[in-house]
């Protein structure tokens, strides 16, 4: 990996970690549609901006359509399972499943012909399924409705960021990340917007909340997922993917330390088995060296 992708690869975790602690205030005074509909429009506003002002030619490619299904996926559904799950299961429990991303991008690229399954790579999905039950399973808060649909919710955000990123990597591999940046937001924002006829603005937000939805799409949004699939671009989507446990680390820190959410030591220990079914899946863990025949 090159200086510059590690770079990025640190910024995304520290970035996306801490979003968290933003995704929180904005969806309490937007609610979890308008924030991620207020915030895809304001990601491709920044970044159009930040084009015209530094002169950069955006060439965007023939076929909208794969923009959109990234916009769908990558953001819109991702965003909306997050925004939705995060308030009702708590950060640091949504950063834990943010962790199983890897593991439904590994599926993903096998059903697709671009990744061979190992022996290793069975064991690791074996190990994030046990780890998913265990997360679910023995959680540290009561098991209500609304804690089993913010998992479900969250099953659903991280499936449709393995699909969308894989799609990216599939479809858009000769388009830049700031063209499929752009053209993911509008679309995600587009698919969001009829929601919000479902699902208002629970009141009138504060200034300190358009500050803070400003930062939410400018910051975390806008400029981490043009690194991002610049990173898919560069080293592939499962290798980028696997920012995602950085991710978890720093957010469960987060949640643990500043928000002071509970956490049972069997969710913790889930959340252990996730990474290392996920290390197993990527290829992250040394495999052992073969002895060398003697002649």
């Amino acid at each position: 990996m090159r200086l510059r992708d590690l770079a990025a690869y640190l910024f995304l975790a520290v970035a996306w970690g801490f979003s968290f602690l933003l995704l929180l205030k904005v969806v309490a005074a937007f609610g979890w549609v308008g924030a991620v509909t207020f915030r895809c429009f304001i990601a491709a506003a920044i970044l159009i901006l930040m084009a015209r002002l530094t002169r950069r030619r955006l060439v965007f490619p023939a076929r909208f359509m794969p923009l959109a299904v990234v916009g769908a996926t990558t953001v819109a559904g991702q965003l909306i399972g997050l925004s939705y799950a995060t308030p009702r299961i708590g950060t640091a429990m949504a950063a834990i499943f943010v962790a199983s991303i890897p593991l439904f991008s590994m599926v993903i690229s096998r059903f697709w012909g671009l990744e061979a399954i190992t022996p290793a790579r069975v064991l690791g999905l074996t190990l994030g399924t046990i780890g998913l039950l265990m997360l679910v399973g023995f959680p540290a808060v009561p098991v209500t409705p609304t804690f089993l649909l913010g998992c479900a919710a969250m099953l659903f955000s991280t499936f449709s960021a393995a699909f969308g990123s894989n799609y990216a990597s599939r479809h858009l591999a000769g388009t830049g990340p700031w063209e499929v940046t752009v053209g993911a937001f509008l679309s995600g924002g587009l698919i969001a917007l009829p929601l919000i006829a479902v699902v208002p603005v629970p009141g009138a937000p504060q200034p300190i909340d358009y500050l803070y939805l400003v930062a939410l799409a400018g910051l975390m949004s806008a400029l981490t997922y043009v690194l991002y699939f610049g990173l898919v671009s560069s080293i592939g989507a499962t290798r980028a993917i696997s920012v995602e446990f950085a991710v978890t680390v720093v957010a469960v820190l987060v949640g643990a330390l500043v928000l002071d959410e509970p956490l049972s030591l069997m969710q913790i220990a889930g959340g252990a088995v996730i990474i290392a079914g996920c290390a197993l899946v990527l290829g992250l863990m040394p495999a052992k060296a073969k002895i060398p025949l003697q002649p």
